[in-house]
């Protein structure tokens, strides 16, 4: 029996040989680590170098951005560690820290997500009203409120997690998470599925409902309203639901990974389904809204012809 105050390290079992080929690894992971870097920061400099820019939305894309550069810098530096690396290891605190950054992440995504569904419904919805419900300052207190509530409810589960006796140090991983961890107990879990459960029932199907709702009164308001109301859904809506459901089914692969017996998959297959939230999410985002966003898009558009002259 190895109890938690043997357990200095981890383990992370998920990685396997790949020869020479761990530098072709290492350089994709490096070219994709600077691309979600250099993308975010373009949008956020962007967003807050242009006044006209200065509005409810694009401050909370510039959240949004600047979480992709946070839970993008807590994943990909380590990962880059590990593939060079011939042992697989990680200390204990710096496993905990990993999961402080990935939990946060996750966090502040879903929430500023949520709210950002709200923020469309009363744009499109109650486009009179719209000033007066959700104003610059407004969003800022929001955006606040998403990043403080988060990092209180990412400390509340670390402290849950870190106390615990193990009876072993492997994770089936190529990152630290807290169900991993927490599955290696061999003393009680009560508090920290009780935990768990209530923050399931209470913030995450509530933010579910406010998405949900926001999205069906969309929906009325489009079917009932004239061709121009229509595209201006679209245009606005198109980013954010594709952002949604990119994050929804990352999330839900690695929730179906880490509870059920993924034996059968192959290797390969199991470690990019664990690493599709943390790695395709901060590139996504960036890509979809710079795209998508007019007037995002022909300030970059400017900025790039500038240069040239």
């Amino acid at each position: 029996m190895m109890n938690s105050t043997l357990v200095s390290y981890f383990i992370l079992s998920a990685y396997f040989d790949t020869g020479v080929f761990k530098y072709l690894f290492f350089m994709i992971v490096m070219l994709l680590y600077l691309l979600i870097v250099g993308s975010n920061l373009l949008l956020i400099v962007v967003i807050c170098m242009n006044r006209s820019l200065h509005e409810p939305m694009y401050l909370f894309l510039c959240s949004l951005f600047v979480n992709e550069l946070f839970g993008s810098t807590g994943l990909f530096p380590f990962l880059l560690v590990q593939i060079l690396s011939d042992i697989h290891t990680v200390s204990a605190p710096l496993c905990f820290l990993q999961i402080y950054c990935v939990h946060f992440y996750g966090s502040v995504e879903l929430f500023t997500l949520g709210v950002m569904s709200y923020d469309r419904y009363h744009a499109i919805c109650c486009p009179l009203h719209y000033n007066k419900h959700m104003t610059s300052s407004r969003a800022v207190i929001l955006a606040v409120f998403v990043w403080l509530y988060s990092a209180l409810v990412t400390v509340v589960m670390i402290s849950l997690s870190v106390p615990l006796q193990r009876c072993g140090n492997t994770i089936q991983k190529v990152y630290c998470d807290n169900y991993s961890v927490v599955k290696l107990a061999c003393s009680g879990t009560t508090v920290n599925n009780i935990n768990g459960l209530v923050y399931m029932f209470t913030v995450i199907f509530a933010l579910i409902i406010l998405i949900l709702y926001s999205y069906v009164r969309i929906l009325r308001v489009c079917f009932s309203a004239c061709k121009q109301t229509r595209q201006k859904a679209v245009s606005t809506c198109t980013p954010h639901l594709a952002s949604l459901l990119n994050f929804s089914f990352g999330v839900f692969f690695e929730i179906v990974q880490s509870r059920f017996d993924m034996n059968g998959v192959p290797n390969m297959l199991r470690v990019f389904l664990s690493l599709y939230w943390l790695t395709c999410q901060p590139l996504f985002n960036p890509l979809i809204y710079g795209l998508n966003m007019s007037k995002i898009r022909i300030i970059c558009n400017s900025l790039a012809f500038g240069k040239r002259m």
